[in-house]
Formats: structure tokens, sequence, C-alpha cells
């Protein structure tokens, strides 16, 4: 497989995902009902799909590595993607389908693990973008795992000024709760 060819499908699911943070500006333009279709679509029909193949892709180009991965090295990575995973898990469990279906309706979810972070699915991303690059430390991967990085911070800023506009008392939840890091020793 030629070496960059895993960055269409990666950048065009990257892009689909940053659209898919315009609920608002799709329902105040086309109606309630077709922004949350449209945010829908262009973040689980499109979007996720496929920079997920963009990031399989980058996995089986054939590239320079970094390091060498040993047991323990690969025990590392996969910790790190399991905890991702959980953290994930909390998140989308706490808001359920608000998180593939935004709506202008939405609630304010600020119990659990979203009154530490506002954001626990994009940070459990970056620990899964962590252990995907020491499990696979190729020059590819850690080109896809840059731009996934990249990504992230640009959709948690997309994502915030749609939920500034669609939710109550977001603007005050966003001066109480750190974005990706939790305060401890408060």
């Amino acid at each position: 497989m030629k070496m960059y060819y895993f960055l269409i499908p990666l950048v065009i699911g990257f892009i689909c995902n940053w659209v898919s943070a315009f609920t608002a500006a799709f329902s105040h333009r086309w109606g309630e009902c077709w922004g949350t279709r449209l945010s829908f679509i262009f973040r689980n029909i499109f979007g996720i799909p496929l920079w997920a193949f963009g990031i399989a892709l980058a996995i089986r180009t054939v590239s320079a590595s970094w390091f060498t991965t040993g047991k323990v090295i690969k025990v590392i990575g996969w910790a790190l993607i399991s905890f991702g995973c959980v953290i994930i898990f909390l998140g989308i469990n706490a808001i359920r389908w608000r998180a593939a279906m935004p709506s202008t309706h939405d609630e304010l979810v600020q119990d659990g693990i979203y009154a530490h972070i506002r954001h626990p699915i994009h940070v459990g991303t970056f620990f899964e973008i962590a252990g995907l690059w020491v499990l696979f430390p190729t020059r590819a991967v850690t080109l896809a795992c840059g731009l996934w990085l990249v990504w992230v911070l640009v959709q948690t800023r997309l994502e915030e000024i749609d939920l500034v506009q669609r939710i109550r008392g977001y603007s005050e939840y966003m001066s109480r709760v750190p974005r990706f890091l939790p305060r401890f020793f408060t």
C-alpha cells in the first residue's frame, strides 16, 4: 500500500466529524429534525467510519518503525487503549443517545464523569491515540495519530461553540468544570 493513501479516508472522516459539530446551525437553518439528522449522518455514517478506516489503513501501511515493541510495550499500549475505552464508555453512558444524535433540546449533563471533565469521550480518545502509537510506532501511524490528536482538539472547540448555543447553562458549566484534566485538589 502506498505510504499516504490512508490520509484520504482519515482526513475526509475528520472533516465530516467537524461538520457534525454544527447541530445548532443546521437546526436553525433547516429545522430541528433535519439539524439532528445531518449531525447524525456526518458523525456516524461518514465521519467515524471513514477516519477509523483511515487509522486501520495507517496500521497496515508498511513504514519505518521508531522502536521495536516487546511484551512490556504491548501491555502498556493495550492498557492505554483499555483505559481510554473505559473513559469513553463512562462518557457515553452518561449522555446516552445524545453522543450520536445531538439536538437543540438536549439538557446539560453535569454528573458522573461530567462533574470532573467536560469532554471525557475526547480524553478517552487521547489514551487510545497514545496506546495505538505505542503498539504500532511506525511513521504512518505517527502521522495518523498526530492528525487524530489535532482533530480531537479542533472537534472539542467546535463542539463547545455548538454546545453554548444549544444547551442552557453550558457557559457557566465551562467556567466550573475543566475541559480535559480533572481538578483533584479543589
